[in-house]
């Protein structure tokens, strides 16, 4: 078990996982797996250096497998951000948990991600017992959120992660201050084999616009809604159309709840609040598609989709 003082040590890694000298290029993915809203989805925007998965304070945002790339002279490096693990009590949620079971079961070094500003729970407990069966696939424990912490408080959980499992390594880290993401990078390339360039030098993600537009549509949504709500909202984007006779493209899409009173709730009195919606969710996707845009939004109900088996096929679960 590594010492939690030990963690900020980053190590080359030979074939067998054992550090090993070599200046070989090295490709590979790295899986950031933990708890619901831990932060998982932040601080891969911060190592790739963009934004290419949504965030928000609510709890169980990601729902899809997103990849972003890592581009280094040495190395190039595949994150995988993942739905939070958790005991599900829909079908949409057991097909999240699900999609992060088969993520682990391919992936060359896994992040597991626990926040310095919580203490251990029982779902951190539950994701370390996960770990543990995975095999011989390199856990390396993050400990995010480390600036929202005094250096006392960070070195106490630091001490209980270790007591968590047997990790490859302990390492905090700050998504916001970018504390030691260069040494969690070192920590991930490290355990990656030797090969060539996955993606083109550049590329970022290689998840399609359309999906990123629909995400970037859902975290809108999800900013100001009442704790039930953000795990009804779903969106798909319709069409997204070029108008080069008018420099903009336009996206027509649609939001679709639960129930009536959801509805009410994404839409607001007089609409207020979907246009409010709209203007930021526009802003942002202009930002990825840098053109101006037309944003279509409209708000439909697909009654407990969450539990409906052609519906969920039918929004992309």
């Amino acid at each position: 078990m590594t010492s939690p003082q030990m963690a900020s040590e980053p190590h080359a890694s030979g074939a067998s996982g054992e550090p090993n000298a070599s200046d070989a290029f090295r490709s590979g993915f790295a899986c950031f797996v933990g708890r619901p809203n831990v932060g998982k989805s932040t601080l891969l925007n911060a190592l790739v250096g963009t934004k290419v998965a949504i965030t928000s304070s609510r709890p169980q945002t990601t729902r899809r497998v997103i990849r972003g790339v890592v581009h280094r002279p040495d190395a190039q490096l595949v994150v995988v951000d993942t739905p939070g693990l958790h005991r599900p009590r829909t079908l949409l949620g057991e097909r999240l948990d699900s999609l992060v079971h088969s993520t682990l079961s391919e992936v060359d070094v896994i992040g597991f991600c626990v926040p310095a500003d919580e203490s251990i729970g029982r779902g951190d407990r539950f994701i370390a017992d996960q770990l543990s069966g995975i095999g011989n696939t390199p856990v390396v424990a993050v400990v995010t959120k480390a600036d929202a912490v005094a250096g006392a408080r960070l070195a106490e959980q630091l001490v209980q992660v270790d007591r968590l499992g047997d990790w490859a390594e302990i390492v905090p880290v700050s998504a916001v201050t970018h504390y030691q993401l260069d040494v969690l990078t070192d920590l991930l390339v490290a355990r990656l084999p030797v090969g060539g360039p996955l993606y083109p030098e550049g590329e970022l993600t290689d998840e399609p616009e359309q999906i990123l537009v629909a995400e970037l549509i859902r975290e809108a949504a999800l900013e100001g809604v009442r704790d039930e709500l953000p795990h009804s909202i779903a969106v798909v984007v319709e069409e997204m159309l070029a108008r080069e006779d008018r420099d903009l493209v336009e996206v027509h899409a649609e939001l679709y709840v639960e129930r009536p009173s959801q509805k009410a709730i994404v839409i607001g009195t007089g609409g207020q609040r979907l246009k409010e919606v709209g203007t930021r969710a526009r802003q942002q996707i202009e930002a990825l598609l840098g053109s101006r845009v037309f944003l279509d939004l409209r708000v439909k109900i697909a009654k407990d989709w969450q539990r409906d088996p052609k519906q969920l096929r039918r929004l992309g679960f």
